[in-house]
């Protein structure tokens, strides 16, 4: 019989991610870990990972496939990613259901016609940090990695402009791993008080928004096909989460990461490389998502070192250990916008590919490109602000990119 290695138990606040990963990978295709007081098994291998992704032996719907989803909901501080009604947490029929309904508001049309709208945006946010002092330092996670990605999704659900903020600290406590479960419990009530005011105005007085758009198949359904109203107040709930936090990590990992290495930074410069090979790289190195939780076997899937995934046991996809496994790229670890081969499961695979995906790679490029344009001599400021990683199993950025936009000057 093979041996088990020992649980490895995920650290909360992600403060050696990197060595974490490791550890997972060293263990095979899938490790037993737990998250937060959660056994599960963490899957690291690309080819197990898009195996499993895909695979009708695996389900998201933890009230008809996980014997501990009772339990959970009332004690598990992530309760909330298991518990909502949405294409998340959907299973079969459900969620080719919920996806043909959300999919028309990430269309590649719907989503070029917001271009100039996110450049208008972006133009915003640089005019905002032209006004710094030379040699003063700027928190760009706070002023341009944060406020763009809320403004868009809010501009596509038309969440009004002066809620932003509010939106913004809620979401960003969904992604937390370090609040208690009463504290997790409080932000969700909070987060859904939002919710259900954002589906009462547009009700009241609807719009060309995506929001508007979902409030009304719900009220026109007739026969089955639209979405009740939990699952309309859940779907809103996934495309602010979704739209925003992952979007904030990707333009805060890219910046990090050039201003790190300046030399990658000059393969753009020069022609070498693009902003999409940046952008693709940033995915690839440094996903937005850590660790997605949660998946759950619907029956036993035996792993291809002899080991047994058994029917109701958790899964958690572990996109950037996965991305960076050295069965798939060379060198992995190094961060190389020349990279032929970027290939990465930073949004998902297959039926369960992100469906903002285009979205998100767009505001990204447009952002960095204008503003190593704008700031030429931006430079990382190092023992300036706090560039630990943010305390979160899930979301993978930094609580601070602290910059320099132009040299002391006199």
């Amino acid at each position: 019989m093979p041996q088990h290695p020992a649980l490895i138990v995920l650290d909360p606040a992600a403060r050696d991610a990197d060595a974490e990963h490791e550890l997972l990978r060293a263990q095979g295709p899938a490790a037993r870990i737990d998250i937060l007081g959660v056994e599960a098994w963490s899957v690291s291998d690309p080819v197990l990972l898009k195996q499993l992704l895909t695979s009708p032996e695996v389900s998201k719907d933890g009230r008809r496939h996980w014997p501990g989803f009772d339990e959970a909901v009332r004690t598990w501080p992530l309760a909330l990613w298991v518990a909502a009604t949405n294409m998340f947490t959907a299973y079969g029929g459900d969620h080719r259901r919920l996806r043909r309904t959300v999919a028309p508001a990430f269309s590649a049309r719907r989503v070029a016609a917001m271009r100039p709208t996110v450049e208008g945006i972006v133009e915003q946010l640089l005019d905002a940090l032209e006004a710094t002092p030379d040699g003063e330092v700027t928190d760009l996670r706070d002023r341009l990695a944060y406020p763009l990605p809320i403004a868009v999704i809010g501009r596509l659900l038309g969440v009004p402009d002066d809620r932003g903020n509010e939106f913004r600290s809620l979401v960003n406590d969904v992604f937390s791993t370090t609040l208690t479960p009463e504290e997790a419990a409080a932000n969700t009530e909070q987060l859904y008080a939002m919710l259900d005011a954002l589906i009462a105005s547009k009700r009241a007085d609807p719009g060309e928004d995506m929001a508007s758009v979902l409030i009304a198949l719900g009220e026109e359904d007739a026969d089955g096909r639209g979405l009740a109203e939990e699952e309309l107040r859940d779907t809103l709930l996934l495309m602010i989460n979704a739209g925003y936090e992952t979007t904030v990590n990707l333009i805060d990992q890219a910046v990090t990461r050039l201003l790190t290495d300046p030399e990658q930074l000059a393969h753009v410069r020069e022609g070498r490389a693009s902003w999409t090979d940046v952008v693709e790289e940033t995915l690839r190195h440094s996903p937005p998502v850590k660790h997605l939780p949660l998946r759950f076997a619907v029956t036993d899937i035996e792993l291809p070192d002899g080991r047994t995934i058994a029917k109701g046991e958790a899964i958690l996809a572990s996109y950037a250990a996965a991305n960076r496994h050295p069965g798939w790229h060379r060198d992995p670890h190094a961060f190389d916008v020349t990279r032929i081969t970027k290939e990465h499961l930073a949004f998902g695979h297959g039926i369960h590919f992100c469906l903002g995906a285009a979205l998100a790679r767009m505001e990204a490029e447009i952002a960095l490109e204008a503003f190593f344009d704008r700031f030429p001599d931006a430079a990382l400021a190092p023992g300036e602000g706090d560039t630990g990683p943010v305390a979160s199993l899930i979301s993978n950025g930094h609580r601070s990119v602290p910059v320099r936009l132009r040299p002391r000057r006199g």
